[in-house]
């Protein structure tokens, strides 16, 4: 029989464990958070191997000219001509109409049947370097003749579907740089004027508070339009990851900073003092890791505000520019009554942008709650 004595309660096991422990096993009891997360790895999977998973490359050289503006074609097991095991599209031509004022949508017949094409999986096609290294030609799928559109096509013609996947990589990574160019900022300037304090923290929080009133929309703009028209899309592209991590730093310095002010004369700051530790090591090895959890929380809460940003700028012109596909370069053929009319298939990469964001929302709502581990103790 086990000695009782020797069982550990829950309270125990709270106050035994380490603060990571703490923190992945209040994580790990959020649903949604747990379900943010996945969905956000499955959207990283798509930025990392998007010429895999796209049949094509989304630029001019891959447009349909029989197909534009189409609608998603839909796999098929069956049609008008019976039905088979294996999944097909059928291939399938549009042209406006002016007098009706919308697309027609026509499948192109042979012999009086329409034409079909077998979905191929791990298609051989044009070929890339996987993660800008590994030279391949695989895609996920693709026919082996005419085109398959699983989204439809652009006003242009160009495969909706391989658009979505190359934007989704470009909204993420403009981001993710964003955040960690702010994240270097609020970690220097918070540090310095929270371990500091004195005159340099007066002076510090002058020039962050002078930099928190100006109205974050109208200073984009006016940062954005500086951008030189001549410029390329790399150009533009790095222009941009620089302008959202230099203009959204101030609030997790001036957290980084009230941490530090409170916890520097803790007695084991003051032993490492009195060790000969400089004020670097006190900071990077003794005062920023017990706030580290707070740190990754304000991060993931922020991310999906720098691609709002993105979003927004490309949307009214003063972001990314065609050809470099984001999700508000996309966005901007779906601002038209036409295409709400016509084409709303335009709108998938709305969908895409929304789950997203709430993804990061719901994760990071569900590290906030993590990073207060002992909130769920039963007194």
């Amino acid at each position: 029989m086990a000695n009782p004595f020797k069982r550990k309660t829950r309270k125990e096991d709270y106050y035994t464990a380490s603060q990571w422990q703490l923190f992945w096993s209040r994580f790990k009891a959020n649903r949604l958070a747990a379900l943010g997360g996945a969905v956000l790895s499955l959207f990283i999977g798509i930025a990392l191997f998007a010429e895999f998973i796209a049949p094509y490359s989304g630029l001019a050289d891959d447009r349909n000219p029989d197909y534009t503006a189409g609608p998603p074609q839909l796999i098929r097991f069956c049609d008008s001509e019976g039905c088979q095991l294996w999944p097909f599209v059928q291939q399938m031509t549009s042209s406006y109409s002016v007098i009706e004022k919308q697309y027609q949508v026509e499948a192109l017949m042979e012999n009086g049947k329409p034409i079909r094409r077998n979905l191929q999986f791990f298609h051989r096609a044009g070929e890339y370097k996987l993660l800008g290294v590994i030279p391949s030609d695989l895609h996920l799928f693709g026919v082996e003749r005419g085109k398959v559109h699983l989204f439809g096509t652009d006003s242009n013609g160009l495969d909706l579907f391989s658009r979505v996947m190359f934007a989704t990589r470009t909204s993420l990574t403009i981001g993710f740089l964003g955040i960690l160019i702010s994240f270097i900022l609020s970690l220097f300037i918070g540090g310095v004027a929270g371990y500091v304090g004195g005159w340099v923290d007066s002076t510090i929080q002058a020039f962050t508070d002078l930099v928190r009133v100006i109205p974050p929309i109208p200073l984009y703009m006016a940062l954005t339009a500086m951008f030189p028209r001549d410029w390329t899309n790399q150009q533009v592209y790095f222009a941009m990851t620089l302008v959202l991590g230099l203009v959204n730093w101030p609030t997790l310095a001036r957290r980084i900073r009230s941490y530090l002010l409170a916890s520097r004369e803790e007695e084991y700051v003051l032993a490492a003092r009195l060790a000969g530790a400089n004020g670097w090591r006190i900071v990077t090895r003794h005062l920023l890791p017990g706030f580290a959890s707070y740190i990754i929380v304000e991060l993931v809460i922020n991310f999906p505000y720098r691609i709002l940003d993105e979003t927004a700028l490309s949307i009214v012109g003063l972001g990314l520019r065609r050809p470099t596909m984001s999700w508000g370069v996309l966005l901007q053929e779906m601002t038209t009554v036409q295409a709400i009319q016509l084409t709303p298939w335009f709108f998938i990469p709305l969908i895409f942008f929304v789950v997203a964001v709430l993804s990061f929302t719901l994760l990071g709502d569900g590290l906030r709650d993590a990073a207060d581990p002992y909130s769920g103790i039963q007194r």
